[in-house]
């Protein structure tokens, strides 16, 4: 009788499409590899072949993801609108790709250095950028927090991968205790989120377009969670990206891990933490207009506390900047007040109704994400050479006179520098111009965003000192201990050349990618078709 009632079941296709997931599938394959390389072979091969397998495991990702860009797509968002595939997944995407290659790169001579296993670092990275990937292509807040969690634990291990060095446990220790803080804030504001969007005759829900469909219900029994748990989101959220006043772990953690997981932590996590960020906000709680006598919608209130939190950000990231001696250090809290920049385009982004604003100002962000991780990369690679095993020679003191003895390997330094200062023609600049344009864009409706301009151009104006100040050490300090230029391996040397190439290329040509970027989050097969015709 059971038999016959389960033959009478509806059957219905399951809503799977391996084919959405092939970046995320290739990159966690490589991973697999990579550790059952590092298993079976002999130590002194195993650097070059695991890192070897993990670029190309990466490699295939981001023509997986071009192939997606590119290719008409029958759906367009699969396990039950879970996973997603539109623009703003595939940028990101690219930009998670590029910062664990470069990062591949200045570990594979690192971990040499440090006597360090290459294939389990070259592991942990792979799944943290799995982690990265599955934060862009989360269309449920539910697997949103399973790509967080993916890259926290991979971060956690990473930054006490040097386990013989008490500052590397240090940061290690207080990553996971104010990450597993941050994660507590995020799943809280998920499940208030979840309570606030139920209604009399159906359950709440974590998709983020539900969330935008039931948030003007004004039959909802509770709208109070809604705010509540926006607001625990945004503190999560916040921790993430290293935004002021949640800032707090960020210098102590960054200048403890070991110099390539510093460099991975200040670019890959922070993109993908901004990924996240704008899918929720922009897409669960989307711009309502206000309405006469009544309480201002949800969206109002996230974005005003963004524009408060991109002042905070940009300023205390700078004055805090400015009294640094530890090059690690000052790059941390450059790394705040780059947050803060990014969060003008955000708030651009937020503030307007209109479509084609509102992807202009995503594509900057994606763009100045993407400039960010390359001269940061580019920048720590430099200080990689310099600091040697054990991060020796991380003070500003330990960079005088270099710009004689070395002054290729100074010029570099001093072009990454400029680029994150923001002078023309770097990609620094570029980046600034178009979150900064995107706001001003905004200014015919309030000048608030003109006033929000300006601080950003004060605040670079700032960050001029502790920029050029490491760029007068290297050339017009005399040194008054030996030193010995450090030799270039191949690797770094690779690295190198491919963050100067993107700092111009970005700085001087930025039109392509920003055209590409700047497309709105709709269905890339349809953009696909049209731009065929």
């Amino acid at each position: 009788m059971n038999f016959l009632a389960l033959q009478t079941l509806p059957v219905t296709n399951p809503d799977v499409s391996l084919t959405l997931l092939a970046p995320e599938l290739i990159v966690s394959v490589a991973g697999v590899l990579v550790m059952l390389v590092d298993a079976f072979t002999r130590r002194s091969d195993r650097r070059w072949l695991t890192g070897g397998l993990s670029l190309a495991g990466l490699i295939s990702a981001a023509a997986s993801c071009l192939w997606l860009w590119r290719t008409p797509m029958v759906a367009h968002e699969a396990y039950n609108g879970m996973i997603v595939l539109d623009t703003t997944r595939l940028s990101f995407t690219l930009v998670f790709i590029i910062v664990a290659s470069l990062t591949v790169l200045l570990s594979m001579i690192w971990v040499e250095w440090e006597h360090l296993p290459a294939g389990e670092f070259q592991a942990l990275l792979l799944f943290a950028t799995v982690g990265m990937m599955l934060m862009a292509a989360g269309g449920d807040l539910v697997i949103i927090f399973l790509g967080l969690e993916l890259l926290s634990i991979s971060t956690y291990v990473m930054a006490g991968f040097r386990r013989t060095d008490l500052r590397s446990n240090e940061s290690s220790i207080k990553y996971f205790i104010l990450g597993s803080f941050s994660s507590a804030f995020l799943l809280y504001g998920i499940a208030l989120v979840y309570g606030g969007t139920a209604t009399v005759n159906s359950a709440g829900t974590t998709n983020l377009k539900m969330i935008a469909d039931r948030i003007g219900d004004p039959t909802l029994p509770y709208p109070a969670l809604l705010y509540a748990g926006a607001a625990m989101l945004l503190v999560g959220f916040g921790f993430k990206i290293a935004t002021a006043p949640f800032h707090v772990w960020t210098p102590d953690v960054y200048e403890g891990a070991p110099t390539p997981v510093t460099a991975f932590m200040a670019a890959g996590p922070k993109a993908a933490g901004f990924a996240a960020f704008m899918r929720v906000f922009l897409i669960a709680f989307p711009f309502v207009a206000a309405t006469a006598g009544g309480a201002a919608p949800v969206h109002d209130v996230w974005v005003n506390a963004l524009y408060v939190l991109a002042i905070l950000t940009m300023t205390v990231g700078n004055l805090a900047a400015l009294v640094q001696t530890n090059v690690k250090r000052m790059l941390a809290y450059s790394s705040i007040a780059h947050a803060g920049y990014a969060l003008v385009g955000f708030v651009a982004a937020g503030a307007t109704n209109d479509e084609a604003q509102r992807a202009e100002a995503v594509a900057a962000v994606v763009f100045y994400l993407l400039a960010y991780a390359v001269m940061n990369l580019g920048a720590f690679a430099v200080v990689t050479l310099i600091a040697r095993s054990g991060d020796r020679r991380t003070e500003a003191e330990d960079y005088n006179g270099i710009g004689f003895r070395a002054p290729v390997l100074a010029a570099t330094l001093t072009l990454f520098l400029l680029s994150l200062l923001g002078v023309p023609l770097t990609a620094g600049f570029m980046g600034k111009v178009m979150v900064f344009r995107a706001a001003l864009n905004l200014s015919s409706m309030s000048a608030k965003y003109t006033v929000l301009v300006v601080i950003g151009v004060l605040n670079t104006a700032v960050s001029t000192y502790y920029y050029l100040r490491l760029v007068v050490v290297m050339f017009f300090r005399e040194r008054m201990t030996a030193w010995t230029p450090p030799r270039v391996p191949a690797s770094i040397a690779i690295a190198l050349v491919l963050t100067v190439l993107g700092v111009f290329y970005l700085g001087i040509f930025p039109g392509r990618l920003l055209n590409a970027f700047r497309v709105p989050p709709t269905a890339v097969a349809q953009r696909t078709v049209t731009s065929d015709k």
